[in-house]
């Protein structure tokens, strides 16, 4: 392990600073050349190993095995890339530091992070609860930016560059973005049609999903429905959602979380195996048992700092413990009283993997548009170029659809094998194009247009809806069990005037009825919809997707099913009453009118019922929302009791739905002339009045509040966002 440590060292071109073996520990030395003297003999000023500082002050002088053990125990590692301002860190961090205030205490959840990760490496990374981890990787997608410091991909500032970098980005969250109810290959191609760019054929969407799910052993799964596959084969679903078009890092939170050991084995190796076939990936753990697979490993300390960056098979003998629970013990037994982050930059080890240290000169450059990773570039060409100059971006205009390359060029080598040299040592890179004409080379990624993801949206949403047959029948009996519920209450004369001169009180029950009926089914379609895909939403939000056209495909799509339950419900209800022989604009019956008041009620009591969705942060908090927006519009209908001429309580009931929807069916059957003034009163609602125009300013309240609500959503929505996803 200590030659690898020494090769890696020796890669990273360390002025003045080599590690030389002395006996079982390795001991830092400076290099002294001498002025004009030749490098070849330098003057070597070593410190014995035995005054080396114990690890509790300067936990850096770790015990190692000889060269030769280390060679046997680890014959197939391979070099890392160096870190160089000609070769930029696939990932660059610096500074990164996050604090909150809760309860007027200020708490750091990161301290001072800086790390570099070179490309094509497996990083891992560890620590006890509180350490940061997650909020690390939030800080690096950008989905909560640090407070201060920078991230740099391939030396571009993800601040500065998110609108573009984040369509270069993997996230694999630790809970499963995927509709269970689809099937895996279903899922993937709907993803496919979101992520990728516009112009991209159905023909190369599904060659790439073919690819994708061979290269992850996913094939025999394909027809499977992602609800039966097991939590191994889920996340392996997952990583290929994220694989589809290429990014450039790869990133995964927790992916082996509640998996038994195999299973964590497995998902470990598929890591393993993405990273040698060129790709940098950095995964968020609390296992333990197959850190040995990862070429590099992240320990973060309580308080947010990092304790270690190095090779994981160091660590143990960096910490001076036997096992892992001895250093998390360690953690937790001196979380107040010691300084894990001083500790590790005084160490060796902050030298070798954080070119921080070396000073400004080291510190990526942003590499020109020829070097990045171009739109139609896969995995481990980034930054190449071809023998004219020419980058692989400008020989294809999509990202993800680049054919895959042949067995000999994909082939990934051993890792022990020369050839598996960083390509800075054995390929040296191309002279990249003047600014100019490199600008003129790239070619944006081409957007996916708001209708073409909207209506793939609403595909796939009905196809959720139709692959959950239980929900489908909850669909259809729900309406006509409440109409047939509602023909219990005893109505002789309907909603038509008494035949015998009397009055007729029971139109008013009637239409309260039909209004708890609308306002319940709509708002028990939608609310819960919005926060049972809040993670879905989240992941395909930073990808690329619209906001406005999420919104847009549920209000569509629970339009159209609380519009027909509505009707349904409202033929159930109407139908076998008597009715007015004509309404106020159609003569002859008054059923589309009170139809229309009906479903404009439920369809607004839907987009409240998104309201809520957007709103809430767990999913138990809905059901007591639905019932008390039921109470609410109970009491606020204007059925039940008077409002009219009650001051606040009246102009508090026109935030109500219901009482618009019961005023424009009240004025459609003139109850006021078939009711007469309610007891105690001596006047009518004026908002019943039997004339057109209050029927039209009833019915345009109707959409006035659903439009209101519908950019409620919108605006609830960009609240979860981060700051740099706002401005996407």
């Amino acid at each position: 392990m200590q030659v690898e440590l020494k090769d890696r060292g020796d890669s990273l071109g360390l002025t003045g600073e080599a590690d030389y073996i002395t006996g079982t520990a390795v001991i830092p030395v400076r290099v002294s050349v001498p002025t004009g003297a030749s490098t070849s003999n330098p003057t070597v000023t070593s410190v014995p190993a035995e005054t080396a500082p114990a690890p509790a002050q300067v936990p850096a002088q770790a015990p190692a095995p000889a060269p030769a053990q280390a060679a046997a125990a680890c014959p197939d590692l391979r070099p890392i890339a160096p870190v160089t301002p000609e070769s930029p860190a696939a990932l660059s961090t610096r500074g990164l530091t996050v604090t909150v205030k809760h309860r007027g205490v200020v708490k750091t959840l990161l301290d001072d992070v800086g790390f570099d990760v070179p490309a094509q490496a497996l990083v891992a990374v560890v620590g006890p609860s509180g350490s940061g981890k997650s909020t690390l990787l939030r800080a690096l997608v950008g989905s909560r930016p640090a407070d201060s410091g920078e991230v740099r991909y391939a030396g571009r500032e993800l601040c500065a560059e998110y609108s573009e970098l984040r369509h270069r980005i993997g996230l694999v969250p630790q809970d499963d973005v995927l509709h269970a109810q689809l099937t895996v290959k279903a899922a993937l191609r709907y993803s496919a049609a979101l992520r990728f760019p516009a112009g991209t054929t159905v023909e190369q969407r599904e060659r790439r999903i073919d690819e994708v799910l061979t290269d992850l052993r996913l094939t025999e799964f394909e027809g499977n429905k992602v609800a039966t596959l097991s939590g191994g084969q889920r996340k392996r679903v997952s990583v290929a959602l994220e694989l589809l078009t290429k990014p450039s890092v790869l990133f995964l939170d927790e992916p082996t979380s509640g998996l038994d050991p195999g299973m964590d084995r497995d998902v470990m190796r598929m890591l393993r195996c993405l990273t040698d076939e060129g790709r940098t990936v950095l995964v968020v753990t609390h296992s333990v048992a197959e850190l040995q697979a990862c070429d590099l490993l992240l320990v973060m300390a309580p308080g947010g700092g990092v304790a270690y960056y190095g090779p994981p098979r160091e660590a143990l003998a960096f910490f001076e413990c036997e096992t892992w629970a001895d250093v998390f013990h360690a953690f937790s037994c001196r979380r107040d009283n010691y300084d894990w982050a001083a500790a590790y930059r005084s160490s060796a080890y902050y030298l070798k993997y954080c070119s921080e240290a070396f000073g400004e000169a080291t510190i990526p450059k942003p590499r020109s548009s020829t070097e990045d990773l171009g739109p139609g570039a896969g995995p481990g060409e980034a930054g190449t170029t071809s023998a004219d100059g020419a980058t692989a971006a400008s020989a294809a205009a999509a990202p993800a659809i680049a054919p895959k390359q042949t067995q000999a060029q994909s082939q990934p080598q051993p890792r022990s094998q020369p050839q598996a040299q960083p390509r800075s040592q054995t390929q040296p890179r191309a002279q990249s194009q003047p600014r100019a004409q490199s600008q003129t080379q790239r070619q944006p990624r081409a957007e996916q247009s708001w209708g073409s993801q909207l209506r793939t949206l609403i595909r796939r949403y009905l196809a959720v809806i139709a692959a959950d047959r239980g929900h489908l029948m909850l669909l259809a009996t729900l309406p006509m069990i409440m109409g047939v519920l509602s023909l219990a209450i005893p109505a002789s004369s309907g909603l038509a005037a008494a035949s015998n001169g009397d009055t007729n009180t029971d139109a008013p029950t009637v239409l309260l009825v039909l209004a708890v009926g609308a306002c319940l089914t709509g708002a028990a379609n939608a609310v819960r919809e919005l926060i049972k895909e809040r993670g879905i939403y989240d992941r395909e939000r930073a990808a690329g997707l619209s906001r406005s056209a999420y919104v847009m495909s549920k209000a569509i799509v629970l339009g159209v099913i609380t519009a027909t339950q509505t009707i349904v419900l409202s033929a159930v209800c109407l139908l076998p009453r008597k009715l007015p022989a004509h309404g106020l604009l159609i003569s002859g019956t008054a059923v589309p009118e009170l139809m229309l008041a009906a479903v404009l009620l439920g369809v607004t009591s839907m987009l409240l019922g998104l309201v809520v969705s957007a709103i809430v942060r767990t999913t138990e908090k809905t059901m007591p929302l639905l019932v008390l927006i039921t109470i609410v519009e109970v009491v606020f209908c204007g059925s039940l009791f008077p409002l009219f001429h009650s001051v606040g309580l009246e102009q508090l009931a026109w935030l109500s739905p219901s009482r618009w929807a019961v005023a424009a069916e009240a004025a459609t059957i003139n109850l006021p002339g078939i009711m007469g003034p309610p007891q105690g009163r001596t006047t009518t609602d004026p908002l019943w009045q039997h004339s057109i125009m209050q029927w039209s300013a009833d019915i345009g309240m109707l959409v006035v509040l659903g439009a209101t609500c519908l950019v409620l959503v919108l605006r609830l929505l960009r609240r979860h966002e981060s700051s740099l996803l706002r401005g996407c």
